[in-house]
């Protein structure tokens, strides 16, 4: 298994470790309960280093990622950030990606188990552009503060209010003496910070960030904290909820997918037909609540009307609201197609009667709106 520069403090603050996309990393330091409400209440610190860093330049870059994402990047302003979605000509998924436009390139944060598969499909649609592809997700880290208090730690490190980069957008800096990309997005539903450094400053940032967290109660946060975090906020995962089998608009990311773009795409004719309504959905990704105190884990089949209609992606007991919720994947093809006419819209679909099977016994849910927990990004 990979490990990320950090690797050796998470053994000092004896984390617990486990396999994720081919990294050893913590999946809890003390209980994810603990740290998942730190983050909600005041802030933690996150070791992502496993997440991938690719800078894609040169003349025809616009050009280049106009081919390869459904996103207007023509649009996009330099220092924001956007979620976007890397797509097959099928309309499918390579993976969800955050790209950040920088001055005279681009910063794509690809997941940590897609990062090959990116790279490959970028070089695979690169003949004919003249660009500069560079994978440096070996050479960099990147620790994320999230939470009420993030940018608090963010000021103490010598960065003034005013120079705060603001709500999804990314600056260099120098922070405590260190060469960083300071970015303002997270993946928690809290306002927070990832900062980007090269590897040989990752251990002495990190140790810096956690003591000047001290004052505000500072807790490391482990994977399984920040997937109890991002299922409060609605927010999908890669292999878990969204993959190669669906599209973007069947994710429920509709609002991410411009109707306008004119530029061809990798998928443009599926996923532009799906957002215009000119053709049905496939399936489509709801979020769900379960009256009782069980969890709906991955897999797990959903039943409506007494028909096997789909299957859960993720699901937990939300740690602020006291619910076992998640989300899911209903199909509308076969013998389901009746249910187009009820769920294919949000109005209509939210509020419906729904049954999951949690270990042989089925159990009374309902579709609810995303996100389970309100985020407090800061704009």
């Amino acid at each position: 298994m990979k490990q990320t520069t950090l690797h050796d403090e998470h053994i000092k603050l004896n984390a617990k470790m486990v396999e994720f996309g081919g990294w050893h990393m913590p999946v809890s330091y003390s209980s994810i309960i603990e740290e998942h409400k730190a983050v909600r209440n005041s802030v933690g610190i996150f070791d992502v280093s496993h997440m991938g860093q690719i800078f894609v330049s040169g003349d025809d870059a616009l050009n280049f990622l106009q081919k390869i994402l459904p996103q207007d990047v023509s649009k996009f302003s330099e220092n924001h950030a956007h979620y976007c979605q890397l797509t097959y000509p099928s309309g499918g998924m390579v993976d969800d990606l955050i790209v950040y436009r920088l001055k005279d390139k681009y910063l794509i944060i690809a997941n940590a188990s897609r990062i090959e598969a990116d790279f490959e499909w970028f070089e695979m649609n690169k003949p004919g552009f003249n660009i500069n592809l560079e994978n440096k997700s070996d050479e960099y880290s990147m620790i994320a503060l999230q939470g009420p208090n993030a940018y608090k730690i963010i000021e103490k490190a010598g960065v003034e209010n005013k120079n705060l980069p603001k709500f999804f957008t990314i600056c260099e800096q120098e922070l405590l003496n260190f060469d960083v990309y300071l970015c303002r997005t997270g993946y928690t539903g809290e306002d927070g910070f990832e900062v980007i450094v090269k590897n040989e400053n990752a251990t002495k940032l990190w140790q810096e960030f956690l003591n000047l967290g001290k004052e505000f109660n500072i807790l490391p946060v482990g994977l399984g904290a920040r997937d109890t975090l991002r299922l409060e906020a609605g927010l999908c995962l890669y292999g878990s909820d969204i993959n190669e089998d669906i599209t973007p608009i069947e994710a429920d990311l509709a609002w991410s997918v411009p109707k306008d773009k004119k530029e061809d795409y990798n998928g443009r004719e599926v996923i532009l037909n799906q957002r215009l309504k000119n053709t049905p959905l496939r399936k489509k990704l709801f979020a769900f609540e379960i009256n009782d105190r069980v969890i709906a884990r991955h897999g797990a089949k959903v039943y409506f009307q007494g028909i096997e209609c789909g299957v859960v992606t993720s699901g937990s007991i939300s740690p602020i609201l006291g619910k076992s919720i998640g989300l899911c994947v209903i199909s509308f093809e076969g013998e389901n197609a009746n249910l187009v006419t009820s769920l294919n819209t949000k109005e209509k679909s939210i509020g419906t009667d729904i049954e999951i099977m949690v270990r042989n016994k089925l159990y009374n849910a309902k579709i609810v709106k995303k996100p389970f927990v309100e985020k407090k990004y800061v704009k």
